[in-house]
């Protein structure tokens, strides 16, 4: 493995859950191929580019899930 690094800006990739407890940052290539990055930022600034992406705030609490259609619920 060689030591590399560049930017992340403008990267665009998926976050992985791993259901270990353990989240990723995937990035897609050409090819489909893919590279899996441990996701360590504390704090990491994103912008949502997924129509499949909706925040909720009901009985259930607020969070970030898929959307109704995905989950069935529509």
């Amino acid at each position: 493995m060689s030591n590399q690094m560049k930017s992340a800006r403008g990267v665009k990739g998926c976050i992985i859950d791993s259901f270990d407890g353990s989240y990723y940052f995937r990035v897609y290539n050409a090819d489909h191929t893919f590279v899996d990055y441990d996701l360590r930022h504390c704090d990491l600034q994103v912008i949502i580019d997924d129509d499949d992406a909706v925040l909720y705030d009901d009985e259930l609490g607020q969070r970030l899930d898929h959307s109704p259609a995905t989950l069935g619920k529509e």
